[in-house]
């Protein structure tokens, strides 16, 4: 596996992580070695490539990584890491570390100019990835997960499904495949005795599911999800991010992907439930739930 992306967006840690999954690792070696380093087909290996790379050329990537794939003992593949400009300036400014690329000058000055050059090196290398990890919005322990579940050498083969709360105002999240939105439900945050609780609670489970529009809509989700997951799965997916989004992130996604990942690892699916912003401090996420629900008792009926 070749472990490539922008400087600050999580590329060390995903090969730390690898490393604790049992794969070989070896960071920035010089290119014209890298098909050298994969000796046999038995022991699994990361090797991490970026513009720091003695010699880096994005086409001899690219080269090297098509000649890993034509060995009939190798099964390559190619992730790259990214992030948005604003997070990676915020993350060398929390460092206060250089950025690689950055010209000569003061420590942090000019760090937008070698993200900016380091993207354009490293574009063909984004566009030919099998995988594209956005960590904008992932903190290190779910972004650990998510290197887990995809990549742990063992286990049996099949489609590993990742079922994803997240709450509206922090955007949706980048790895989701399918969406669902859970506005629809009514909401318990309107109830002064289940505002502080979470859909993990019998209260919260029993006010939402008590909503008319609740089993129409989760007998048509499940099935929808009997026709497609199948189908994935004869494509040759490996892995699915099933998001469900509500207001605030903690009372309606959380409850229906709590019953989602029961009633899929009950027919035998193998499911990791996340939900995004249960990990967020409980004073941030209460006062994101408030201004979002105050936004939608001002908006217009239609």
């Amino acid at each position: 596996m070749l472990v490539t992306g922008l400087s600050g967006a999580g590329k060390a840690s995903i090969l730390r992580t690898l490393e604790d999954l049992g794969f070989e690792t070896v960071d920035n070696p010089p290119l014209n070695i890298l098909e050298e380093l994969v000796c046999d087909g038995l022991t699994p290996m990361a090797i991490g490539v970026d513009a720091r790379s003695r010699g880096f050329q994005a086409a001899e990537v690219l080269a090297a990584l098509q000649h890993l794939r034509a060995r009939a003992d190798i099964a390559a593949s190619l992730v790259f890491a990214t992030a948005e400009e604003a997070v990676l300036l915020r993350r060398f400014s929390e460092t206060r570390r250089r950025h690689p690329l950055t010209p000569g000058g003061p420590l942090g000055s000019r760090v937008a100019d070698g993200i900016a050059r380091e993207a354009e090196l490293l574009a063909p290398l984004a566009e030919a990835a099998d995988v594209v990890i956005d960590t904008s919005e992932l903190p290190l322990p779910e972004l650990r997960r998510m290197i887990e579940r995809r990549f742990r050498p063992t286990g049996p083969a099949g489609l590993d499904i990742a079922i994803l709360s997240f709450g509206y105002p922090r955007g949706l999240p980048r790895e989701a495949d399918l969406v669902f939105d859970m506005r629809f439900l009514r909401n318990p945050h309107y109830d002064p005795v289940l505002r502080p609780q979470t859909g993990k609670d019998p209260g919260v489970a029993a006010y939402v599911e008590a909503d008319d529009n609740f089993e129409p809509f989760w007998t048509r989700m499940t099935g929808l999800l009997e026709v497609l997951l199948p189908r994935y799965v004869a494509e040759g997916k490996k892995y699915l991010t099933i998001a469900l989004g509500c207001t605030g992130g903690r009372h309606r996604s959380v409850l229906v992907a709590e019953r989602l990942a029961a009633h899929l690892k009950a027919e035998g699916w193998r499911v990791d439930v996340i939900h995004r912003e249960l990990a967020q401090a409980p004073g941030k996420a209460a006062d994101a739930d408030a201004a979002q629900a105050g936004r939608e008792a001002l908006a217009p009926s239609s």
